[in-house]
C-alpha cells in the first residue's frame, strides 16, 4: 500500500514537472527546463521502476496512469498561476473611446490605436501587449468600457523594443 501511494505522488510530481519543462522550452527559458528535465527524470525513472519491480501489479499500473492523468491538472493550473509570458491583445470597436485608452493607459498598459475601413463604417482598433498574469485583467477592463468590443489575443514567441520593454528595464534597474 505504501508503495501505491509513493508511485501516485510521484505522478503527481513528475507530470507538473514535465508540463512546466515543456512550456519553459517552448519560452526558450532552455536552462531552467534542463534543470526541471534533470529532476523530472529521475522521478520518473524511480517512479516507473517501483511499477515494474517484479511482481507487476495491474493495481501499481493502474495507480500510475491515474496519477499521470491527475498530473496533467495540477500542472495546467501551476502553469496559468505562473502565467508566464506575454500576450499580445487586438480590440476592435464600432466608435473611438479615448476614456477607454486613457484609462488603461493609467492602469499601465500600453495601447496604440487605429483606424481602419469596415464594411459599413470605420473601426478602431487597439493594440496592447501585456504580462500574460494580467490578461483577465486587461479582457475585464475592455468589457467594462465596450461591451461589445471584438478582442482577440495572442501569445507573442519574440518581440524586441518599444514601450513596455523600456518600462519593464527601468523598473529593474530601481
Amino acid at each position: 500500500m505504501q508503495d501505491l501511494l509513493l508511485i501516485l505522488l510521484l505522478q503527481l510530481l513528475y507530470v507538473p514537472l514535465l508540463t512546466l519543462r515543456t512550456i519553459f522550452l517552448v519560452k526558450n527559458i532552455t536552462t531552467l527546463a534542463a534543470i526541471i528535465g534533470v529532476l523530472e527524470m529521475s522521478i520518473y525513472v524511480f517512479g516507473l521502476s517501483l511499477v515494474f519491480n517484479g511482481d507487476q501489479s495491474i493495481l501499481a499500473m493502474i495507480i500510475y496512469a491515474v496519477g499521470f492523468g491527475i498530473g496533467i491538472f495540477a500542472g495546467t493550473a501551476i502553469e496559468k498561476k505562473l502565467a508566464i509570458g506575454y500576450v499580445y491583445t487586438t480590440v476592435n470597436t464600432k466608435l473611438k473611446n479615448e476614456e477607454m485608452v486613457n484609462f488603461l493607459r493609467l492602469e499601465g498598459f500600453a495601447v496604440t490605436t487605429y483606424v481602419g475601413e469596415g464594411r459599413d463604417s470605420n473601426r478602431y482598433k487597439y493594440e496592447i501587449l501585456t504580462k500574460r498574469n494580467r490578461e483577465a485583467e486587461l479582457f475585464h477592463l475592455i468589457e467594462k468600457f465596450e461591451p461589445n468590443a471584438f478582442i482577440i489575443s495572442y501569445e507573442p514567441k519574440s518581440f524586441k523594443g518599444g514601450f513596455l520593454l523600456n518600462r519593464i528595464r527601468s523598473k529593474a534597474e530601481k
